[in-house]
């Protein structure tokens, strides 16, 4: 690693028009970054990282934002005054990006093969038949399997992670000096964020260029970072050394960050499991099973893919089972067909002694009302044109046996204040929210059927850190308090570690292990469970030092 700086920020300071007064989003920011040194920026939404970089890119739309004061000098070049074609000369070519979702970047009417072809084709590195034989390389270099073949495929025929890999594949094409990576492992599975992660090392050792990786997530940052910049509310409030910061953190804010993150590695840790005996069985799946017949060919047979597989299972009063696995596993199969949203191929489930697929009408109604949902985007699930008293009242509008209309208010006022929300919320909207007090309203409409399971899908997998942190203390307080049991489905297993009582494995649509947290996560007897357990990053100061 180089000690001469590649890439100079200093007194960085960005404001976005609006209305009223102007918003500012970064503010006297400096950073630098060295030849082959990996710069992680710590921070999380609303932080002013991205916008940081992306002025490095000059990616920032001006109006609206306005670069108040600044430089930004790459290899002695102030960018801030280029032209054009200067620009374009650095742009992808000495300076490349890639972002947290590769679906919105890639062109969906365009093969991969032709989109990276463009790279050379726009920088004159290469045409025809030379630009495809580069790219057919270039795909394997990043670990897309057959990329002769593939190179043809659209953006849509590849999972998660191989379209953040054909992303990589598009920034590393002309050999950069620095990769700029936003947010690139947020929404994988933690096997997968392993492997791209172990990538990007790679094509630094290979290469030398910098990498400047922008990431609200701890574990990633510890597992990756030379050195550290954490910022909050568009400022710097702590830089240094890896693991001088991790160790030893000076700022309030970077103390905070490291005390919400869940020990994952630490046996002793303080957890938010339950304290209470489970009570009698509430929920009992017996062979469970989901098949869906696939189109067929004109000379090919039918072919059955199995989503859930013959799996069995229970659910206590005042327990919280974790069910775990990466996309694909059949975890989000099993908790639609539990909610009467998707109907099984074969099995039951019994809850409260009655089998919920043998349930319609009224009998049907009844469940719904006595088992809740919270999923992963509170937005999406959200009507933006309704308030949040509307949203949160809804339930009453279906359930009229629940609540009298005149009493409505009052509650919504009580179940706002139970998760952590003031009375005066409930003229709002959903889009006047952050994401977490979003997630907040969605338990507060959850509970407002007065459940005896929720089942939570994903529920903090999108949330900062610390917003992840007080989401689980409100979950587990709100088990406590009314003697609530959850199906909390996740990928994320420091989380699960801390929450769940017991936890389900899932692989390709069957349960692989089964038992209690203490005990599975002490000693997995599945090979897929010591892989999971393996893939959680680890600190780098650590890896090299084995």
């Amino acid at each position: 690693m180089s000690n001469a700086n590649i890439l100079k920020v200093e007194g960085l300071t960005v404001d976005f028009l609006s209305d009223d007064d102007p918003v500012r989003a970064v503010d006297d920011v400096s950073f630098h970054v060295s030849r082959g040194e990996t710069l992680v920026i710590l921070g999380e939404s609303g932080s002013g990282k991205s916008v940081s970089t992306s002025t490095v890119m000059d990616l920032v739309d001006c109006p609206p934002g306005d670069i108040v004061a600044g430089s930004c000098r790459f290899d002695g070049v102030e960018l801030s005054g280029l032209g054009a074609e200067a620009r374009r000369s650095i742009n992808g070519r000495r300076i490349a990006m890639i972002f947290q979702d590769p679906l919105a970047y890639l062109n969906p009417v365009y093969t991969v093969g032709r989109q990276i072809e463009e790279v050379y084709e726009s920088h004159g590195a290469g045409a025809g038949k030379d630009a495809r034989a580069k790219t057919i390389e270039l795909l394997r270099r990043v670990g897309i399997p057959e990329p002769q073949n593939r190179v043809d495929f659209y953006p849509h025929q590849f999972s998660g992670g191989q379209r953040q890999r054909v992303m990589i594949a598009m920034a590393i094409a002309l050999k950069p000096d620095i990769l700029i990576a936003d947010e690139p492992t947020t929404a994988l599975d933690v096997s997968v964020q392993a492997q791209i992660l172990d990538l990007l090392r790679d094509l630094q050792r290979e290469t030398g260029m910098a990498l400047i990786m922008i990431t609200h997530d701890l574990e990633v940052a510890a597992s990756m970072a030379d050195r550290i910049i954490v910022m909050n509310g568009g400022k710097v409030v702590e830089t240094g050394i890896a693991k001088q910061v991790f160790s030893n953190p000076q700022h309030a804010y970077t103390r905070r960050l490291i005390a919400a993150l869940p020990q994952g590695n630490a046996a002793e840790a303080p957890n938010k499991r339950s304290t209470a005996i489970a009570g009698e069985t509430l929920l009992k799946v017996e062979h469970l099973t989901k098949h869906y017949e696939l189109a067929s060919g004109a000379f090919s047979s039918k072919r059955t893919f199995k989503a859930v597989d013959d799996i069995s299972f229970e659910v206590r009063r005042g327990e919280t089972l974790g069910i775990v696995g990466e996309s694909g596993s059949g975890k989000s199969s099993v908790a639609r067909m539990l909610l009467g949203l998707n109907a099984p191929s074969a099995g039951k489930a019994v809850f409260a002694g009655e089998n919920i697929f043998d349930m319609n009408g009224k009998r049907l109604m009844a469940f719904r009302r006595k088992v809740q949902m919270v999923f992963q985007d509170p937005y999406g699930s959200m009507n933006p044109r309704m308030r949040v008293y509307a949203i949160i009242s809804e339930p009453w509008v279906i359930h009229r046996d629940i609540l009298p209309k005149n009493r409505w208010k009052a509650r919504v006022a009580e179940l706002l204040e139970l998760v952590g929300l003031l009375p005066e919320h409930a003229e709002r909207y959903p889009h006047q929210f952050s994401g977490g007090q979003r997630q907040r309203i969605a338990i507060a409409r959850a509970l407002a059927s007065e459940p005896e399971l929720i089942v939570c899908d994903e529920a903090v997998s999108a949330l900062d850190v610390s917003i992840q942190a007080q989401v689980i203390d409100l979950l587990a307080n709100l088990r406590t308090r009314l003697g609530l049991s959850y199906i909390f489905i996740t990928h994320d297993l420091p989380i699960v570690r801390h929450f769940a009582d017991r936890i389900i494995v899932m692989k390709d649509g069957r349960i692989v292990e089964e038992g209690k947290t203490a005990a599975l996560f002490g000693a997995p007897r599945h090979e897929y469970t010591q892989s999971l357990l393996q893939a959680v990053p680890k600190p780098k100061w650590l890896t090299q030092a084995q």
